[in-house]
């Protein structure tokens, strides 16, 4: 990334470097609602909501959902893709996952910075969900981009847009197929060696 500036990278966690949470849990409590991602549901507050009530409605406690969460690992090839972007640029990971969820596969990942949400658990029920603050991916972009950094964003889902507009550049890694014909003006790809050139400027 040639610049003036120091450059920084953000990414996006599920679908990027982890597999998503709500679809391992959906896949091991057959709930179907929780196969809905934000790759399909633009509005997050709907998508916990309905996560929330579903998980309700079938008795699921927060002691199953963690116990899928602690059986995940990083996507295949991940770990060397950070470790390589970690040693040519800073890294932050933003997510709209909880920090109950994001421990864990931190752990597998070197325990890099994760900016993320947090759950609240009443008597092993998932209860309710609080935000870190409302579109808190493109404001920590903005924040780091008045501290003078040149900042490439990657994402995949809708809730990545607004972190993607506001960086210097954005790329779209593994987006499904609406994502990527909604935002055509991002680049896509779907290996770590490509988006590793993508976010260090190689051809």
């Amino acid at each position: 990334m040639p610049s003036t500036h120091q450059s920084l990278a953000v990414l996006d966690v599920e679908g990027v470097l982890t597999p998503e949470v709500w679809i391992a849990v959906a896949e091991r409590t057959g709930i179907d609602f929780l196969r809905r991602t934000t790759r399909d549901e633009p509005d997050y507050d709907v998508l916990m909501k309905g996560r929330i009530e579903a998980l309700d409605a079938a008795g699921v406690r927060m002691t199953t959902i963690m116990e899928v969460v602690q059986g995940l690992a990083p996507l295949d090839g991940a770990l060397g893709f950070l470790r390589e972007l970690q040693s040519r640029v800073p890294v932050v990971l933003l997510s709209d996952t909880f920090e109950q969820f994001g421990r864990p596969l931190m752990a597998q990942l070197g325990w890099p910075l994760l900016l993320c949400h947090t759950l609240v658990v009443e008597d092993d029920r998932l209860a309710d969900y609080r935000l870190r603050l409302p579109d808190q991916k493109a404001k920590a972009v903005d924040a780091f981009r008045s501290l003078n950094y040149r900042v490439v964003a990657v994402g995949d889902s809708y809730n990545d847009m607004t972190m993607l507009a506001a960086a210097d550049a954005g790329v779209l890694f593994r987006a499904p197929a609406n994502v990527r014909s909604e935002y055509p003006q991002y680049p896509a790809c779907t290996a770590y060696d490509e988006l590793l050139d993508l976010l260090t400027g190689k051809p």
